[in-house]
């Protein structure tokens, strides 16, 4: 089992990275063909600046998945090293439960969300492809991030039991 959840984590890092790394450079290409087109060829792209905003979005969220995995959100850490020795691993399951449910929270309203601009057939204004594409981020970054969340509370319980 422990194999399984290595090579699923190994390969989820490797999807992480590809996306933010394959997100960010075409973020940088669009807006730099932005700026070339509009200072040099003296025109414009009317879809670069939508373009652009929904693969920062897409990053955004993804990446919030990376910092999950490393500790790096909103105090936790700093939280669960005010408790005593005896109770901070009790204290690393309850900010890594409430972490998870903030995340499935925000998933499922996210998902309704995504639903209904999806049944009502939305689309962007300038790039005119579905904005359910843009919107999906969220909850794929919930779901991510819920994941890592899990993973970083398992680690570091089992690094509280080690320092014991």
């Amino acid at each position: 089992m422990e194999e399984v959840q290595s090579k699923f984590f190994a390969w989820l890092d490797k999807l992480e990275k590809a996306a933010v790394t394959t997100l960010l450079s075409a973020m940088t290409i669009v807006v730099f063909l932005q700026v070339f087109f509009r200072f040099v060829i003296k025109g414009s792209l009317p879809w670069s600046e939508e373009l652009s905003r929904y693969l920062m979005v897409w990053a955004v969220f993804i990446g919030a998945s990376m910092g999950a995995k490393v500790g790096a959100h909103i105090g936790v850490g700093a939280f669960v090293s005010l408790f005593p020795k005896e109770i901070r691993r009790a204290a690393i399951i309850f900010s890594g439960l409430l972490s998870v449910l903030f995340c499935l929270i925000i998933l499922v309203l996210s998902v309704k969300v995504v639903i209904s601009i999806k049944l009502a057939g939305q689309i962007s204004p300038a790039m005119e492809i579905p904005m359910y594409w843009a919107y999906l981020a969220v909850p794929v970054g919930m779901l991510l991030m819920g994941i890592r969340f899990i993973q970083a509370t398992v680690c570091k319980f089992k690094e509280e039991g080690a320092t014991k």
